[in-house]
Order: structure tokens, then C-alpha cells, then sequence
């Protein structure tokens, strides 16, 4: 393979070094699932892939591992981590309580245009649901939410909620790929929020449903994590 192909590749683009195209690579195929966790990473083969030397892959792997995406094992060599139990259950809860007040101060913010903006993309979810796919669903969950809370007037709160999202997205958290009957129960959860948020409901309504919503996804990973 040339290196002018590589671009084809999922994840892949032409800015930067090697090295940093290389780990985009990677770290893109790692979230969307195409490396499970286990998954042995041959860096010979991944370099061939890429159209690269292994250096540049060598030096994106010890990235991902300082990022704890990939561990080194003996015998075996990097292998794609799984997901920490702890640290998702520590991200989630601070996220239910972040996102939850973030929602809250948007409500009487969000326009009739936002909720139309939310229901279409909670539709799209709807449809997802037929040909489930985790990823695209995952997208388009982060999509919904980002419409309830991005008018929030806390520039702090938002800051906390866009960190939880991005910490979700370093566990390639899409839950929804272990527990796949959440979904359907989520796009029903993301419906209500919008008639709370249409009726002008109290704010700790509202927050408190918000709280329930990201709950409910957490418990139902947790109880799937006993179970395995």
C-alpha cells in the first residue's frame, strides 16, 4: 500500500506527522469498536495497514497506553484495554449530576426550533433501533443531549459536562453496544425530557429526570458487568 492511500482509512487523516495520523487511527478504530478490548495490536500488521514504518505505530501505541486505552501484556504484547468498571461508574455518576443541573439551567432557554432540533435526532435514534447499531446510536444519544444543555448560562457547569462526555468517549464508552435493550428505553426517556422541557416544568423536575436518564443507562451496565 502507498502512503497516498491511507487517507481511505477510517479515522485517518492527512494532517500532522505520522505518528500522530498513525495514533488518530488507532484511537478511532479502538472507540468505534473495530479493536475490542483484547484485541491483540501487531504493530507490524497495523503499519502495513497504515502504509507506514512500525516507528510511527510504536510511538502511537505508547500514547494510547499512557491514555489507558492499550496495556502491555507478557507473553501477548499491547492488547486494547477493557473498560474500567470504576472509572465509568465514577464518570457516569459525576455526569448524571453535571448534565443533569446543565439541563435544568438550559430548559427555560431552549427554543422551539431546539426542541424540534431534538426530537428529530431522538427520531433518527428511533429508526437506529430497527438495525441497531451501537456506535451511530451512541453519536447520535450525544447529539440529543447536546441540544438540552449547550444554552446552559454556567460557563463552569458546561465545562464539566463537555469533560464527562469526553472522558465517556476515552472508555469507548458506547454502553449501548454491552446493553443494547437500553436503547429503546432511552429514545422513550429522551421524549419525556422534551415534554418537561415543552410544558415548562420546575427546574428540579427536570433535573432530577435528567438524573434519572443517565442512571438508569449506568444500572443497567452495572447489573450486565455482574452478570459476565
Amino acid at each position: 500500500m502507498t502512503e497516498t492511500a491511507v487517507t481511505d482509512l477510517p479515522g485517518l487523516t492527512t494532517a500532522g506527522s505520522k505518528s500522530e495520523q498513525a495514533y488518530q487511527a488507532v484511537k478511532a478504530r479502538i472507540v468505534e469498536g473495530s479493536y475490542s478490548p483484547g484485541y491483540r495490536l501487531v504493530l507490524a500488521a497495523i503499519a502495513k495497514d497504515l502504509g507506514f514504518s512500525v516507528v510511527p505505530v510504536r510511538e502511537a501505541i505508547r500514547r494510547l497506553e499512557a491514555e489507558g486505552l492499550v496495556k502491555f501484556e507478557r507473553n501477548v504484547g499491547a492488547t486494547v484495554s477493557g473498560i474500567d468498571p470504576t472509572e465509568y461508574l465514577y464518570t457516569m455518576q459525576t455526569l448524571s449530576i453535571v448534565e443533569g443541573a446543565a439541563t435544568a439551567l438550559s430548559a427555560p432557554l431552549i427554543g422551539e426550533a431546539d426542541i424540534a432540533r431534538a426530537r428529530a435526532v431522538n427520531e433518527e435514534m428511533r429508526e437506529c433501533l430497527e438495525h441497531f447499531d451501537p456506535v451511530r446510536f451512541t453519536r447520535l444519544n450525544q447529539d440529543f443531549h447536546s441540544v438540552l444543555f449547550e444554552h446552559c448560562p454556567n460557563p463552569h457547569i458546561l465545562d464539566l459536562v463537555h469533560r464527562g462526555w469526553n472522558r465517556l468517549a476515552s472508555l469507548r464508552s458506547s454502553t449501548f453496544r454491552f446493553v443494547p435493550g437500553r436503547a429503546r428505553a432511552s429514545v422513550d426517556e429522551h421524549e419525556a425530557l422534551l415534554q418537561l422541557i415543552e410544558a415548562s416544568a420546575d427546574a428540579d423536575e427536570i433535573e432530577k429526570a435528567a438524573r434519572r436518564h443517565r442512571s438508569a443507562t449506568l444500572d443497567a451496565y452495572l447489573s450486565q458487568a455482574k452478570t459476565v
